[in-house]
């Protein structure tokens, strides 16, 4: 059974709900699994979640659009709201933003139907993750709004292992110092695996399938 961690933010109310063990992901196997299902689902939760996120962009960062990946829809609602609260330290103060998800087709390619084209063409777009660990997510929503003529403005998410993604910065609630001993790796190299260990779960942004 994994073991169940609860970490607070520094100077927030937001909790991280971690379990430690031996997980996959689509990408790499790892020591945690971080679980965002409450911050996603949750009113309160997201809206604290949203509160610590956007203030990395009231004063400087002009956003029109903001394109939720991995489920992250109520949490952007939420970012929405704080960014255009009529604030004096809300640049995009009284400003509309759109908040969006992508279709994916078969191949899993991100794909935008024509209605939605206004709210990425020429638009400022930030892309919300709920983790940005390996970055592919990341890094194809971002090549999805390029390729629809929109500008990415930035990347943010709750729990992130880099810094920048694509050379654009990634802001995040909770990084792996948080964690101490987080350890990720090429499914084709994991230590727990060589070691004869058996993968508790399948995990992803969307939730834990224990094996």
């Amino acid at each position: 059974m994994a073991e169940e961690l609860i970490i607070r933010a520094e100077n927030s109310e937001v909790l991280l709900h971690v379990k430690k063990g031996h997980f996959a992901t689509m990408h790499s196997h790892t020591n945690y699994f971080v679980d965002v299902t409450t911050q996603k689902m949750n009113l309160g939760e997201a809206k604290a979640v949203a509160k610590e996120l956007a203030e990395g962009y009231r004063t400087k960062t002009i956003i029109d659009s903001i394109l939720c990946i991995d489920g992250m829809e109520v949490v952007g609602t939420c970012i929405a709201d704080e960014l255009t609260q009529d604030n004096y330290m809300n640049i995009n103060a009284k400003h509309p933003i759109y908040v969006l998800s992508p279709e994916y087709i078969s191949n899993g390619q991100m794909m935008f139907r024509d209605n939605l084209l206004p709210m990425l063409v020429g638009k400022n777009v930030l892309v919300l993750a709920a983790s940005v660990t390996t970055g592919k997510s990341a890094l194809a929503a971002m090549d999805a709004i390029n390729y629809y003529g929109g500008n990415v403005v930035g990347v943010a998410a709750i729990f992130a292992t880099v810094g920048e993604c694509d050379n654009h910065p990634v802001t995040s609630i909770f990084d792996p110092n948080d964690l101490g001993d987080y350890q990720s790796f090429k499914p084709n190299r994991c230590p727990f695996c060589s070691e004869g260990k058996k993968i508790e779960a399948l995990v992803n942004s969307y939730g834990y399938s224990a094996l």
